[in-house]
């Protein structure tokens, strides 16, 4: 009987290793679709993209990685049109307001279940342990943070100086960035203040919330809780600045446009843009940085915007070949190359001052310091549960922008939204 007890836990312990993903063949050529959506913008890193997919390829010359681009807001509808069709990626980029809708609607496979524990803890050694918790839920890993940023507050510092102020000593609270929003509006001819909140992905909008102490989904994921006075204070904030005429009533592009050709003294936008800021400021005005501001003396939580690294084939040489590439992909070399080239935050926090890596770019790059150091107060991005996940997103944040921009009592806005979107809750 002892013996075969001892051949059964053989058994099993070879059947659970086995189970695990093979290792690559150098003698067998693989080929693996690569869903990312930086690739569909120039703007947002789409040459810093293509040297990670480079020098993967370069690496593993077995491999071939092919990059596809789709933009951030069609990806999932891009995938479950392309499984019905039969020609799903093998890897994808995806933000992570996706992942309940991943895990439990696609069910895809948690990491846990491709990769050998020992294999998972060499590679999560030095990551930021915030960073690792982005792509979980309810203790699975789904999938492997990435590409990753917080809302920054740019400034223009030519216009502070215009104004008397001094752009070393930015703005720290919401009502600090009021004030000094309308001493530059009195002095130049620039608007204030624009908060790039609006638009269907709402974890900016999440970072008020939460920055204000309250939230958009209550901690068991049963409830929406954006009908609270936290969160309808946070959205007031915004009309006020509105009201006063400090915030210009413009779109996305057109405050991006104001930002960079000098008409507008702040703009709170994601850190990913901060590439694209640098060249297009240069020999127009010099660019300055801060924290998210603060409401009163209640801490600061930012939420992360960015996306994870998801499996989405069921071949196990090509779920090997994908892993490969998120492991290079999340790798020292690879976030050197996504901090340097496209803006994204190093989710290895010890390549920050290694001069092997990012140490003489931070050190030459000082504007990268507020967005490292809002890493230490980080909140995740919280998805919505359910099928119903992105209408209820596009609901709360419709009514945000109507809040804002519109003439009703921001309460009553929010309250009809908090109603309409609450029904589409999974009971």
């Amino acid at each position: 009987m002892r013996v075969l007890t001892l051949l059964a836990t053989l058994f099993l312990s070879t059947a659970i290793a086995q189970s695990y993903l093979p290792p690559l063949d150098p003698n067998e050529d693989i080929t693996i679709t690569f869903y990312n959506y930086n690739l569909a913008s120039a703007g947002l890193g789409a040459q810093g993209t293509q040297r990670l997919i480079d020098e993967f390829m370069e690496a593993n010359p077995n491999v071939t990685v092919e990059g596809v681009g789709v933009s951030s807001d069609q990806m999932i509808s891009r995938i479950q049109a392309d499984v019905v069709a039969g020609r799903a990626p093998d890897v994808a980029q995806i933000v992570f307001d996706d992942l309940d809708f991943l895990a439990n609607g696609l069910g895809i496979t948690p990491l846990e279940e491709l990769v050998a524990p020992e294999e998972l803890a060499a590679h999560y050694e030095g990551f930021n342990p915030r960073g690792l918790e982005l792509g979980r839920l309810d203790g699975s890993t789904y999938g492997l943070a990435y590409t990753f940023s917080t809302p920054v507050l740019w400034i223009n510092e030519d216009l502070f100086r215009a104004a008397g102020l001094d752009p070393d000593a930015p703005p720290t609270t919401w009502a600090a960035v009021q004030a000094a929003a309308q001493t530059i509006q009195d002095a130049t001819d620039a608007y204030g203040v624009y908060v790039s909140v609006f638009g269907q992905f709402d974890w900016m909008f999440q970072s008020l919330v939460l920055s204000n102490s309250g939230r958009v989904l209550s901690e068991d994921r049963s409830e929406l809780t954006f009908d609270t006075p936290e969160a309808i204070g946070a959205v007031q904030m915004l009309r006020d600045l509105r009201d006063a005429g400090l915030k210009p009533d413009l779109g996305f592009n057109e405050a991006l446009e104001a930002f960079l050709t000098g008409n507008l003294a702040m703009y709170v936008q994601t850190s990913a843009v901060q590439s694209y800021l640098l060249s297009a400021s240069q020999g127009v005005f010099e660019l300055g940085a801060a924290k998210l501001p603060a409401f009163g003396d209640k801490p600061v939580q930012p939420t992360n915007s960015g996306s994870a690294l998801f499996i989405l084939t069921d071949d196990p040489m090509k779920q090997r070949a994908a892993w490969e590439l998120m492991k290079f992909a999340t790798s020292e070399r690879g976030y050197t190359i996504i901090t340097t080239e496209i803006g994204y935050l190093p989710l290895r926090p010890a390549i920050v001052r290694d001069p092997a890596y990012l140490g003489d770019w931070v050190a030459a790059n000082p504007i990268v310091e507020p967005n490292l150091a809002q890493l230490e107060n980080l909140s995740p991005w919280v998805p919505f549960p359910g099928p119903n996940y992105k209408q209820m997103a596009l609901l709360m944040m419709a009514a945000v922008e109507e809040a804002v921009f519109g003439d009703a009592p921001v309460a009553d806005v929010m309250l009809d939204a908090h109603e309409r979107a609450s029904a589409l809750m999974p009971r």
